[in-house]
Protein backbone atom coordinates (compact mmCIF):
# COMPACT_ATOMS: atom_id res chain seq x y z
CA UNK A 1 0.00 0.00 0.00
CA UNK A 2 1.42 3.08 -1.11
CA UNK A 3 1.81 6.31 1.51
CA UNK A 4 -0.65 8.27 -0.29
CA UNK A 5 -3.11 5.73 -0.52
CA UNK A 6 -2.87 5.11 3.22
CA UNK A 7 -3.20 8.98 4.38
CA UNK A 8 -6.01 9.26 2.12
CA UNK A 9 -7.73 6.63 3.89
CA UNK A 10 -6.90 6.90 7.29
CA UNK A 11 -7.84 10.75 6.64
CA UNK A 12 -11.50 9.44 5.31
CA UNK A 13 -11.75 6.74 8.07
CA UNK A 14 -11.47 9.95 10.77
CA UNK A 15 -13.70 12.27 9.02
CA UNK A 16 -11.37 14.82 7.91
CA UNK A 17 -12.39 15.08 4.45
CA UNK A 18 -16.17 15.14 5.15
CA UNK A 19 -16.16 19.19 3.48
CA UNK A 20 -15.56 19.64 0.23
CA UNK A 21 -13.49 21.78 -1.29
CA UNK A 22 -14.62 23.26 -4.50
CA UNK A 23 -11.54 23.27 -7.42
CA UNK A 24 -11.66 25.45 -10.57
CA UNK A 25 -10.12 23.59 -13.59
CA UNK A 26 -8.31 24.87 -16.48
CA UNK A 27 -11.66 24.19 -18.83
CA UNK A 28 -13.85 26.52 -16.68
CA UNK A 29 -11.32 29.41 -17.39
CA UNK A 30 -10.93 29.92 -13.20
CA UNK A 31 -13.21 31.12 -10.06
CA UNK A 32 -14.66 34.96 -10.47
CA UNK A 33 -13.49 37.44 -7.60
CA UNK A 34 -17.16 36.34 -6.11
CA UNK A 35 -16.48 32.32 -6.11
CA UNK A 36 -13.08 32.73 -4.28
CA UNK A 37 -14.80 35.29 -1.83
CA UNK A 38 -17.69 32.84 -0.80
CA UNK A 39 -15.11 30.28 -0.37
CA UNK A 40 -13.05 31.94 1.84
CA UNK A 41 -15.36 33.77 3.57
CA UNK A 42 -16.90 31.02 4.50
CA UNK A 43 -16.92 29.39 8.90
CA UNK A 44 -14.33 27.32 9.59
CA UNK A 45 -15.50 24.09 9.90
CA UNK A 46 -14.32 24.12 13.27
CA UNK A 47 -14.03 27.34 15.72
CA UNK A 48 -10.56 27.92 17.25
CA UNK A 49 -11.07 29.46 20.73
CA UNK A 50 -8.15 32.54 20.61
CA UNK A 51 -6.08 30.31 23.29
CA UNK A 52 -5.60 27.60 20.71
CA UNK A 53 -4.62 30.02 17.82
CA UNK A 54 -1.02 28.68 16.96
CA UNK A 55 2.25 29.91 15.35
CA UNK A 56 2.16 30.09 11.10
CA UNK A 57 4.97 27.62 11.55
CA UNK A 58 2.32 25.12 13.47
CA UNK A 59 -0.55 25.79 11.35
CA UNK A 60 2.01 24.84 7.85
CA UNK A 61 2.66 21.81 9.65
CA UNK A 62 -0.82 20.35 10.80
CA UNK A 63 -3.20 19.05 7.87
CA UNK A 64 -5.61 17.79 10.18
CA UNK A 65 -5.99 22.05 11.73
CA UNK A 66 -5.59 23.69 7.78
CA UNK A 67 -8.56 21.01 6.90
CA UNK A 68 -10.63 23.05 9.36
CA UNK A 69 -9.56 26.32 7.36
CA UNK A 70 -11.87 28.04 4.45
CA UNK A 71 -10.00 27.11 1.00
CA UNK A 72 -10.59 26.80 -2.37
CA UNK A 73 -8.30 25.00 -4.62
CA UNK A 74 -7.15 26.93 -7.85
CA UNK A 75 -6.35 24.61 -10.67
CA UNK A 76 -7.28 27.10 -13.49
CA UNK A 77 -3.81 28.76 -13.11
CA UNK A 78 -1.95 26.99 -15.93
CA UNK A 79 1.61 26.00 -14.66
CA UNK A 80 4.13 24.48 -17.11
CA UNK A 81 5.40 20.93 -16.24
CA UNK A 82 8.28 21.60 -14.33
CA UNK A 83 7.28 25.25 -14.01
CA UNK A 84 6.53 27.88 -11.15
CA UNK A 85 5.95 30.76 -13.76
CA UNK A 86 2.84 32.55 -13.92
CA UNK A 87 2.85 33.78 -17.49
CA UNK A 88 0.80 36.98 -18.78
CA UNK A 89 -2.08 35.24 -20.10
CA UNK A 90 -2.93 34.23 -16.59
CA UNK A 91 -3.02 37.04 -15.33
CA UNK A 92 -6.61 37.58 -15.49
CA UNK A 93 -7.20 34.90 -13.16
CA UNK A 94 -4.88 36.35 -10.68
CA UNK A 95 -6.58 39.52 -10.61
CA UNK A 96 -10.11 37.62 -9.60
CA UNK A 97 -8.08 36.30 -6.55
CA UNK A 98 -6.48 39.70 -6.03
CA UNK A 99 -9.99 41.62 -5.90
CA UNK A 100 -11.22 38.45 -3.87
CA UNK A 101 -8.67 39.42 -1.33
CA UNK A 102 -9.75 43.14 -1.43
CA UNK A 103 -13.05 42.47 -0.40
CA UNK A 104 -12.60 39.89 2.00
CA UNK A 105 -10.16 42.49 3.78
CA UNK A 106 -12.93 45.54 3.68
CA UNK A 107 -15.50 42.34 5.33
CA UNK A 108 -12.75 41.08 7.20
CA UNK A 109 -10.06 43.28 9.27
CA UNK A 110 -7.09 41.44 9.78
CA UNK A 111 -7.76 38.49 7.07
CA UNK A 112 -4.82 36.75 6.22
CA UNK A 113 -4.09 33.90 3.62
CA UNK A 114 -2.11 31.27 3.32
CA UNK A 115 -0.87 30.37 -0.17
CA UNK A 116 -0.02 26.49 -0.76
CA UNK A 117 1.71 25.06 -4.06
CA UNK A 118 1.45 21.56 -4.95
CA UNK A 119 2.94 19.43 -7.79
CA UNK A 120 2.22 16.52 -9.29
CA UNK A 121 3.86 13.52 -8.62
CA UNK A 122 6.82 13.43 -11.52
CA UNK A 123 9.89 13.75 -10.80
CA UNK A 124 12.36 13.64 -7.53
CA UNK A 125 10.58 14.31 -4.04
CA UNK A 126 13.31 17.07 -3.66
CA UNK A 127 12.44 18.48 -6.80
CA UNK A 128 8.70 18.37 -6.02
CA UNK A 129 9.02 20.22 -2.70
CA UNK A 130 10.90 23.07 -3.89
CA UNK A 131 9.08 23.41 -7.43
CA UNK A 132 5.53 23.78 -4.99
CA UNK A 133 7.56 26.08 -2.83
CA UNK A 134 8.20 28.66 -5.69
CA UNK A 135 4.71 28.17 -7.24
CA UNK A 136 3.01 30.06 -4.07
CA UNK A 137 6.13 32.67 -3.98
CA UNK A 138 5.51 33.34 -7.66
CA UNK A 139 1.77 33.86 -6.70
CA UNK A 140 2.64 36.15 -3.84
CA UNK A 141 4.48 38.09 -6.17
CA UNK A 142 2.39 38.72 -8.82
CA UNK A 143 -0.72 39.29 -6.57
CA UNK A 144 1.81 41.90 -4.37
CA UNK A 145 3.85 43.28 -7.49
CA UNK A 146 0.85 43.31 -10.03
CA UNK A 147 -1.93 43.90 -8.35
CA UNK A 148 -0.97 45.85 -5.45
CA UNK A 149 -2.23 42.74 -2.65
CA UNK A 150 -0.49 44.13 0.88
CA UNK A 151 2.37 41.12 1.28
CA UNK A 152 1.53 41.12 5.42
CA UNK A 153 -1.63 39.89 4.81
CA UNK A 154 0.10 36.38 2.86
CA UNK A 155 1.74 33.49 3.62
CA UNK A 156 3.04 30.68 1.56
CA UNK A 157 4.15 27.46 1.69
CA UNK A 158 4.96 24.54 -0.47
CA UNK A 159 3.69 21.03 -0.29
CA UNK A 160 5.12 18.99 -3.22
CA UNK A 161 3.27 15.74 -4.32
CA UNK A 162 1.87 14.96 0.06
CA UNK A 163 -1.41 16.22 -1.42
CA UNK A 164 -2.50 15.09 -4.85
CA UNK A 165 -6.03 15.67 -6.03
CA UNK A 166 -5.58 12.74 -8.29
CA UNK A 167 -3.62 10.12 -7.09
CA UNK A 168 -1.37 8.88 -9.61
CA UNK A 169 2.52 8.55 -9.96
CA UNK A 170 2.04 10.16 -13.54
CA UNK A 171 1.91 13.85 -14.94
CA UNK A 172 -1.64 15.07 -14.20
CA UNK A 173 -2.02 18.86 -14.82
CA UNK A 174 -4.94 18.89 -12.01
CA UNK A 175 -1.91 18.23 -9.17
CA UNK A 176 -0.34 21.46 -10.60
CA UNK A 177 -2.15 24.01 -8.78
CA UNK A 178 -2.43 26.38 -5.78
CA UNK A 179 -4.76 25.96 -2.74
CA UNK A 180 -5.71 29.25 -0.67
CA UNK A 181 -6.77 29.12 2.72
CA UNK A 182 -8.08 31.82 4.77
CA UNK A 183 -5.78 31.60 8.22
CA UNK A 184 -6.58 34.54 10.44
CA UNK A 185 -9.07 32.61 12.72
CA UNK A 186 -6.57 29.96 12.96
CA UNK A 187 -2.93 31.42 13.94
CA UNK A 188 -1.61 34.21 16.41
Amino acid sequence: MNRRFFLASAAAATGALALPSIAFTQDRGGPSSGQIMRQLDAAPRRRVRPEERVTIQEFRRRPELRRQAPSIDIQAINFAFGSAEIPRSEFRKVREIATAFDQLGRRRRGARFLIEGHTDAVGSRGSNQILSERRAESLKRVLVNEFGVQPRILETVGYGEDFLLVDTPLEDWRNRRVTIRRIDEFVR
